[in-house]
């Protein structure tokens, strides 16, 4: 219930929901499309934390009262999971095996075995990780290989876990199982599917 929340300080969502959600969904779909390309939501809100920004856009477009999520966001967390609960009426769990959605601090990442990689009948039903970066540039570089890229992309997201790579492979080993993920930073973010693969930058 709304009325049991504790609603101080919580920012406002889009200025105007249709428009602005159906945009940040076109630019989702543009990012899934086209693995490792930095996407600019444009998303217009005004984030309690401006590193929440994509992530809270993102939200406000996929999320809703059927979508149990995960949030792990440090000192963030309960004020956004509050935040969620209001904007979006979606339940929070504290078990990452049971999310549809995860939103999380990079430094704060569960290993990705603990998310669900869907099953062979609804792969589809796996978690989709919402990841908040330091930021999308001038960390460790990986190569991206598979649909939606002509030959390989170059990324180089920052402050990720240092085996987060080595995770993502053996997370996509089992194809067409395997978590989705979106990598956040300020108000853009880089969609990693799991049809892309992660080759390391030698």
């Amino acid at each position: 219930m709304i009325g049991s929340l504790a609603l101080e300080g919580v920012s406002p969502g889009f200025a105007n929901p249709v428009a602005d959600s159906q945009r940040v969904f076109r630019r989702v779909l543009d990012a899934m499309s086209r693995p490792g390309r930095l996407i600019d939501l444009d998303s217009g809100i005004a984030a309690a934390s401006p590193h929440l920004t994509a992530a809270s856009a993102l939200a406000l477009t996929l999320l809703d009262f059927e979508t149990p999520v995960f949030v792990a966001l440090d000192a963030d967390g309960e004020a956004f999971a509050n935040w969620l609960r209001f904007h979006c009426g979606c339940p929070i769990t504290a078990e990452p095996k049971a999310a549809a959605y995860a939103l999380v601090l990079a430094d704060l990442l569960p290993a990705l075995d603990q998310f669900y990689a869907g099953d062979p009948k609804y792969p589809d039903r796996a978690t989709t990780l919402i990841v908040v970066c330091a930021a999308l540039e001038g960390g460790a570089a990986v190569r991206l290989e598979g649909p939606g890229i002509a030959e390989t992309r170059r990324i180089a997201p920052a402050g990720l876990p240092e085996d987060f790579w080595n995770q993502v492979r053996a997370d996509r080993s089992a194809f067409q199982l395997g978590v989705d993920i979106i990598l956040t930073a300020g108000d853009q973010i880089i969609a990693l599917p799991r049809s892309t693969r992660i080759v390391p930058e030698n």
